[in-house]
């Protein structure tokens, strides 16, 4: 189960995790729903594009840019979290929506809790994939923590303060 637009639904995708045995050119990649590696997307890209059955995600050490002329290939887009005071994932988010135009899923994995869903949603993510050992309901409840934000970001362009200059010349204008 995951939490997408809101909502707990049923997750239809695997993703692959390299063992140590594994490297990101021969790894098979099995039929299905597959998230991969952002280093098995890039090795394997000539085969991989041929299916509409991939994404791909990215650790928190790679760059969205690697995908600029790939992106909208993907339906979903997953960006891992490997702990929770890793931050780098929301800036890749953030580039993935506002620089290079990704529309479809942004999916939070890894280390994923429910003080972090607010503002993951806030650069750009719809999906989350909470870490299994905490209540996915409750992890949902962390998406209308709070009803008001101060900072402009992908799902608001303006500052508090610009909205309000903006509304109260708007009130003064119709005087």
């Amino acid at each position: 189960m995951i939490i997408k637009n809101k909502a707990i639904v049923a997750d239809d995708w695997v993703v692959l995790r390299l063992s140590e045995q594994e490297s990101a050119d021969n790894v098979t990649i099995p039929a299905g729903k597959v998230i991969v590696p952002l280093q098995v997307w890039l090795q394997q890209r000539d085969v991989l594009q041929q299916r509409d059955d991939i994404g791909v995600w990215l650790a928190s050490a790679e760059r969205p840019e690697d995908l600029k002329d790939d992106v909208h290939k993907f339906s979903v887009i997953a960006v891992d979290f490997p702990k929770f005071s890793d931050g780098r994932g929301y800036s890749i988010a953030y580039n993935l929506r506002a620089r290079l135009g990704y529309t479809g899923e942004l999916r939070a994995i890894g280390d994923v809790l429910r003080d972090q869903l607010f503002y993951m949603q806030r650069v750009g993510f719809d999906a989350f994939a909470p870490r299994p050992d905490r209540s996915i309901e409750d992890a949902l409840k962390g998406l209308s923590d709070f009803s008001e934000v101060y900072q402009a970001s992908f799902d608001q362009k303006l500052p508090l303060f610009r909205r309000v200059q903006h509304k109260v010349n708007s009130t003064a204008d119709m005087t």
